[in-house]
């Protein structure tokens, strides 16, 4: 009986000791991808590190962009730390293979939402993070003004893509002429278009702007001509198998969203603790345990908000600067075609 009631004593002391911290800090998730992100402490985030306003690595060797903001969102979600999330730059070549080997948990960069990538390579999309379509880059020393007139152009295009096989699919479909230059660096395309072996350089407008502008005072030699050859939704990937962690960064995807939808930044964050929308008070933790329906503590949205503010807020940041112009990623409410479901 003494060692029964010591026992009891035992449990109890246990869980008083637990009284005071979230619960999805001390069970199980329901996700073996959250479950190693917390035991390791820190989110690991494939990305790139040359394109600027998307994901760029500086001279002090720190990672920035849309991208990345969408990482920092993530950590905070799960971690309750933007900071904790330790980023790995991959190429075009090797980004779907360190997803799939686990090697990264999520990867966060230029990559097209494709249904093959799906089907057959065990990954899924969670959301388009960024709408985007194929251009062209050309020299203006080749006055032309459409992609129509590039027949037999030398044109730069990274292997290992989508862009590679849209390219050959558009010049054979229009009885066109190609002489594709195949680089993967952006460092050896540049100099290829500055050096003249390429006539045009072609890949998803977010990464022809942030080309473009890497340019520096070569960029007015350089026009982006209007028409797109494809449809590239661009978004973040997880492996197949772990629907909760798919939940996790579909919904951080949807908070972003409905921090803007609702005129919710970072400066007004606390304000809108106290605001009476039902609608607000459920993104915000205020009602209801949509948290915990995660595995994340009650405050996740909040904690998501805080550290990167709403999607409007990270494209000010850093896309606005490039000279993109919103277009397709406005919110549904401005004509786009950002969209979030409720939280209800």
């Amino acid at each position: 009986m003494r060692r029964l009631l010591l026992s009891a004593f035992a449990g109890l002391a246990a869980l008083a000791g637990l009284a005071g911290t979230p619960a999805a800090a001390q069970q199980p998730s329901g996700s073996a991808t959250i479950d190693a992100i917390r035991a390791r402490g820190s989110l690991v985030c494939g990305t790139s590190a040359d394109l600027p306003g998307f994901a760029e690595l500086d001279a002090r060797g720190e990672y920035s962009g849309l991208y990345i903001d969408f990482c920092k969102a993530l950590g905070a979600a799960i971690l309750g730390d933007p900071a904790k999330v330790r980023y790995i730059t991959t190429t075009y070549a090797n980004r779907l293979t360190a997803l799939q080997s686990g090697e990264i948990d999520i990867l966060s960069s230029n990559t097209t939402w494709t249904m093959p990538r799906e089907a057959s390579l065990g990954l899924l999309f969670t959301g388009v993070l960024f709408y985007d379509g194929q251009g062209f880059l050309v020299s203006r020393k080749l006055g032309v003004s459409s992609i129509r007139e590039l027949d037999g152009a030398s044109v730069c295009v990274q292997p290992g893509t989508t862009t590679e096989k849209n390219l050959a699919d558009f010049f054979r479909a229009s009885n066109m002429k190609l002489n594709p230059v195949v680089i993967e660096s952006v460092e050896e395309i540049r100099n290829a278009m500055i050096g003249g072996r390429c006539d045009a350089f072609t890949v998803g407008t977010s990464t022809l702007a942030a080309f473009r502008a890497g340019l520096g005072d070569r960029a007015r030699d350089f026009v982006v001509l209007p028409e797109l050859i494809s449809k590239e939704p661009l978004g973040p990937v997880v492996r197949k198998g772990d629907d909760r962690f798919y939940d996790v960064v579909r919904w951080t995807q949807n908070v972003l969203h409905l921090g803007e939808e609702f005129g919710i930044t970072r400066q007004t964050l606390d304000a809108a603790m106290q605001d009476t929308r039902p609608d607000v008070q459920r993104l915000l933790g205020q009602s209801g345990d949509f948290g915990t329906m995660l595995g994340l503590s009650p405050d996740w949205a909040v904690r998501i908000l805080r550290a990167v503010g709403n999607y409007a807020e990270i494209w000010e940041r850093h896309v606005a600067p490039m000279g993109l112009p919103r277009g397709k990623n406005q919110l549904h409410t401005a004509g786009g075609l950002q969209y979030s479901p409720p939280i209800r």
